[in-house]
């Protein structure tokens, strides 16, 4: 019997994020701090609206891009929060979370041996889908010292002939790092002069602290020339809708929506209805929810100076990325060795990228109480480790 499997996809590995999160499960008293979900509800009006949705009988299909009066407020939002300037009719697609959007936009973007430059570390999804687009992911390791942003030397060293798109993903999972009006200022010369394009995955805008966020695509020509990916999962604490929006030129989003219609025929509609509510009346509940993950980066930053922890301040998303260098183990080791004596669940650096090593991320969508068991227990651990390598 032949192979029924494709090459490309078996040479693929499964998320170093799901791994940790599995083997929670299986453990009693354990705490998670791997994954990056919000531990907020979906604010009662926004699912109050879903089930009104469904009470009136919408349970049909949508068209393929979505709502109209969806698409309209993600426009106005965008507008209001961006000065972002979108027409709802050709320029909006409501996708099946940010990570559908990443993956129409490399597949109706690539040509088989295109290259996608790639800073990392950074989301797990971006290599896959590369090379499930047929393009060829050309990665750029980002460094602490420079607070994990992408420097105009970096961008330029990677480029070539073959050079067409770069993802940016600002603020940053795992790091939390951000690139201000200032630090993206050179890049989009750079990338205007050599004619690329942009892959903006801004699923964490509404989650920076200490300043606004900016947006690539709100430079003078660079509306043109980039595809902003958002969604309501994080800020809205809407994972579980399965809800996304990518924007763009027309010619782009068109393509898009053509291969998001063979693939996924429309968003859930139950959802869009619920997305409505978010965009036009929830900015109140997300300012909560921000101030709130702000008190826990604060909390987290303090305990890791007391326990000597070496970590660099994330001002966006709800990730810290510490560095176990000093411990002289991988990554891997270091959280698996955590959980296990712990009982405690960190991703290990490696799972956003090879530069990750020596680092975990570690996520603070986690109450202050489980934070604090948990930390406990890290210092507890770290404690020990440093008097074995005394000893």
């Amino acid at each position: 019997m032949r192979n029924p499997l494709s090459d490309k996809v078996m040479d693929i590995k499964p998320s170093g994020i799901r791994k940790f999160f599995d083997l929670v499960q299986e453990m009693p008293d354990a705490i998670s701090l791997g994954v990056g979900e919000p531990d907020f509800d979906t604010p009662w009006h926004i699912r109050e609206e879903g089930i009104f949705s469904l009470e009136r009988g919408r349970t049909f299909y949508t068209s393929n891009a979505g709502l109209l009066e969806l698409r309209k407020a993600i426009s106005a939002y965008l507008k209001r929060k961006q000065r972002l300037d979108y027409d709802p009719l050709h320029e909006v697609l409501v996708t099946v979370g940010g990570s559908e959007g990443i993956d129409l936009a490399l597949r109706a973007m690539l040509n088989p041996g295109d290259e996608v430059i790639l800073p990392e570390p950074c989301y797990v999804s971006y290599l896959p889908c590369i090379k499930l687009a047929d393009g060829v992911p050309v990665t750029i390791n980002l460094k602490e010292e420079n607070e994990f942003k992408l420097t105009p030397e970096e961008l330029l060293g990677a480029i070539t002939d073959k050079t067409k798109i770069l993802i940016l993903s600002y603020p940053n999972n795992p790091t939390g790092a951000i690139m201000t009006r200032s630090d993206l200022e050179p890049l989009v010369k750079i990338i205007k002069e050599k004619d690329i394009f942009v892959i903006s995955d801004e699923i964490y805008a509404e989650l920076t602290y200490q300043m606004d966020h900016c947006s690539i695509a709100s430079f003078p020509g660079m509306r043109e020339r980039t595809i902003v990916i958002n969604g309501f999962s994080k800020s809205f604490a809407m994972t579980g809708w399965r809800l996304g929006f990518a924007v763009g030129p027309e010619n782009i989003l068109k393509q898009m929506t053509k291969i998001h219609q063979f693939a996924i025929m429309a968003a859930p509609t139950t959802s869009q209805y619920a997305a409505i509510e978010a965009m036009e009346s929830g900015d109140d509940d997300v300012e909560l929810m921000r101030k709130s993950y702000n008190q826990r980066r604060r909390f987290l930053l303090n305990q890791f100076q007391e326990m000597g922890l070496q970590c660099f301040e994330p001002r966006g998303a709800f990730y810290m990325f510490p560095c176990i260098k000093e411990f002289g183990m991988t990554s891997e080791e270091f959280a698996n060795r955590f959980l296990q004596e712990e009982k405690v669940a960190v991703v290990p650096g490696t799972a956003f990228g090879d530069c990750g090593e020596g680092f975990l991320r570690v996520s603070y969508a986690y109450s202050i109480e489980e934070l604090k068991v948990a930390l406990e227990r890290m210092k507890r651990f770290i404690e020990r480790l440093r008097q074995q390598r005394r000893d």
